[in-house]
C-alpha cells in the first residue's frame, strides 16, 4: 500500500506575539507557517488546534505549560527546497531548526517533522 501525498512540516507552538515576526523570518527562507486553525487542510480547524495544544502540553508533562494559550502552527517547506521526490536535503532541516532557535523564548518544538495532507501553496498575485 503506497502512502498518500503529504507535506513535511515541523508543528510548533508559538506564542501568540512572536508570530507575525516569525512567519516573515520563515517567508524569506521560503518556509510556509500555517495555523492549525485556518490551514485550509482541516475541516474543524479550532477543534483540531485545541486538540493538538493540548496533545503536546500533555506530552511534555508540565515542561511546557506557558505555551497553553500558544498557537499551534505547521511549518512546511517552499519548492526552493524539493528536490522532485527526493527528500529534504538536510540543509532544509538545519535552516528551520535555526530559525526556530532564534525564536527560542516564543515556540516549543521538537525536532522532528510530521506528516500533513498537502497544503495549498499560495500563489503570487501579481499581473
Amino acid at each position: 500500500m503506497k502512502r498518500a501525498p503529504h507535506e513535511n512540516v515541523a508543528t510548533v507552538l508559538v506564542e501568540p506575539v512572536a508570530l507575525r515576526d516569525l512567519e516573515l523570518a520563515l517567508m524569506v527562507l521560503d518556509l510556509a507557517l500555517w495555523p492549525v486553525r485556518t490551514a485550509p487542510i482541516c475541516v474543524d480547524g479550532p477543534r483540531q488546534e485545541f486538540q493538538l495544544r493540548r496533545r503536546l502540553l500533555d506530552q511534555h508533562r508540565g515542561d511546557w505549560d506557558l505555551a497553553a494559550a500558544w498557537t499551534p502552527v505547521w511549518i512546511g517547506f517552499g519548492a526552493s527546497w524539493r528536490l522532485g521526490d527526493e527528500p529534504l536535503p538536510w540543509e532544509a532541516h538545519r535552516t528551520l531548526w535555526r530559525v526556530l532557535e532564534a525564536f527560542a523564548p516564543h515556540v516549543r518544538f521538537r525536532r522532528r517533522l510530521g506528516g500533513v495532507p498537502r497544503l495549498p501553496v499560495p500563489q503570487d498575485a501579481s499581473p
